[in-house]
């Protein structure tokens, strides 16, 4: 192997543009004396960051240990590697964390850089990233298993003191148990265990005091099987999860509450129909009945609003796309609503002309009237007004039609605007799930299309929404 004569910033700037190996040394000359490194030139880009600072620091090298002839203090031989050119290290890939230049497969591995307190040397400073940036709790533990770095969001969910934890083993710095109360580092044996291990994948577990903490590690190892190097651990606090499991409980909770009342009338009118049906006259059986389906009916209405929940949240609600009227499908609403006891005169359609094809899925176009009317009927006053006309839906110019459904109630208070769209949000206090804005908006964004909320021009609340003309590719 060629032993570099130049200096290292000579030698960086040297490598990637050298074509030619560097001529044979002349046996007469004098042997080359490395010579000490100075400021990087503008041919010779500085390098920054703690990585560099471990290689260029006399202490990164064992006392007593000579640097070989040509190569900077804690270098191999040879010109230094130029930072663009990639890294050779078989480390893990560590989020945020750059490479150590000290872990290389040529490493010592006697030679161990001292670490900055409270700063994990592997961090990358070019990045502008500092552990106490970070959203969620930082621990790194070196391969000795003492904690190096703390940062401030760990100080927060753990209550400890950055201070405190600094240079303390990390079980003593974690006292983290399961919720059996099993010591969960001695479960998990980061530097002992089987050496195939990568890390842990997040849990709940107990901090003293019993509070809860999501937890996650990474063992970083120089090599694949190799000891462990760091062990990096995540923290996390539960109130995001928490709000989630209250979330699930009020769905549950509100379900319930919806099935009870029409299947206790659903139960209460056929068994007495069943026990005493010579009793009754024809038309009161007829009235039964019809109470019994339009309970049914209800039922079969919030089941469906919790599958299209589920789909919306997990992305997986289809759109089934026809040739849909939706001028006719708001007339069928207006139809349903008049003969269920509304006036005729509560409501009124205006269909703008030069409407585009539209095509929706037909149930879900229905779905959105029906959310949108019954609102307006249930929560509003006065006239509902529900207004088709055609539009741009999009800003590249794309076709679409807008449906405006507003009424002359009372409106929605500004501070609540943002949170119509939400689960279980509701106006009034007159009955109601919830749940129907929130599907309204997830289907309507399913169809490519957008929904607003905002005060009418007699101060009610106005819904619109815009969708696009959606005709399938294979018809353009």
């Amino acid at each position: 192997m060629t032993v570099g004569t130049g200096s290292p910033a000579q030698a960086r700037s040297a490598a990637p543009h050298a074509p030619e190996p560097p001529p044979a040394p002349d046996p007469a000359a004098p042997p080359a004396v490395p010579e000490p490194r100075t400021a990087p030139s503008a041919a010779a880009p500085a390098r920054t960051g703690r990585a560099d600072a471990a290689t260029t620091d006399p202490r990164s090298t064992r006392p007593g240990a000579e640097p070989a002839p040509g190569a900077g203090p804690g270098h191999h031989a040879g010109p230094d590697p130029d930072p663009a050119a990639g890294s050779d290290y078989d480390l893990d890939a560590v989020p945020g964390v750059a490479p150590d230049p000290a872990a290389g497969p040529d490493r010592d591995p006697d030679v161990v850089p001292d670490a900055v307190p409270g700063v994990d040397p592997g961090l990358d400073p070019g990045l502008g990233l500092d552990p106490d940036d970070l959203p969620d709790g930082l621990v790194v533990a070196d391969e000795t298993g003492r904690v190096i770095c703390f940062n401030a969001a760990a100080g927060r969910i753990t209550a400890v003191p950055p201070a405190d934890a600094l240079g303390r083993p990390l079980d003593e710095a974690l006292p983290l148990e399961d919720l059996k109360g099993s010591r969960w580092w001695t479960l998990t044996d980061p530097y002992g265990g089987l050496a195939t291990r990568r890390g842990q994948p997040e849990r709940n577990l107990l901090l003293p005091g019993g509070r809860e903490v999501l937890v996650s590690a990474r063992y970083v190892r120089a090599r694949p099987g190799g000891p462990v190097r760091r062990v990096v651990v995540s923290l996390r606090g539960t109130e995001a999860r928490r709000r989630t499991e209250r979330s699930h409980a009020e769905l549950i909770a509100t379900v319930a509450h919806e099935l009870r009342s029409p299947l206790t009338s659903v139960k209460g009118f056929t068994a007495t129909l069943l026990d005493k049906w010579e009793r009754f006259t024809d038309d009161q059986k007829r009235l039964m009945l019809e109470t019994v389906d339009a309970d049914a009916g209800r039922i079969k209405r919030l089941i469906a609003e919790l599958l299209d929940i589920s789909r919306i949240d997990s992305g997986r609600l289809e759109v089934r796309r026809q040739p849909v009227d939706i001028a006719a499908a708001v007339g069928r609403h207006i139809h349903a609503h008049t003969t269920g006891g509304q006036s005729p005169d509560r409501f009124f359609l205006r269909v703008r002309p030069g409407l585009p094809e539209l095509w929706a899925d037909p149930d879900k176009i229905d779905q959105i009237l029906g959310n949108l009317l019954e609102n307006a009927v249930r929560h509003g006053e006065g006239t509902v007004t529900i207004e088709v006309a055609p539009t741009t839906a999009t800003s590249d110019g794309e076709k679409g039609t807008e449906v405006t459904v507003s009424d002359e109630g009372p409106g929605i208070p500004e501070e609540s605007m943002g949170r119509v769209f939400t689960r279980f949000w509701r106006g009034s206090k007159r009955g109601g799930t919830g749940l129907g804005l929130y599907i309204v908006k997830g289907v309507v964004e399913a169809h490519g299309g957008t929904i607003t909320v905002g005060r009418g021009p007699r101060g009610g609340a106005e819904f619109r929404f815009i969708l696009p003309v959606g005709t399938p590719a294979h018809l353009l």
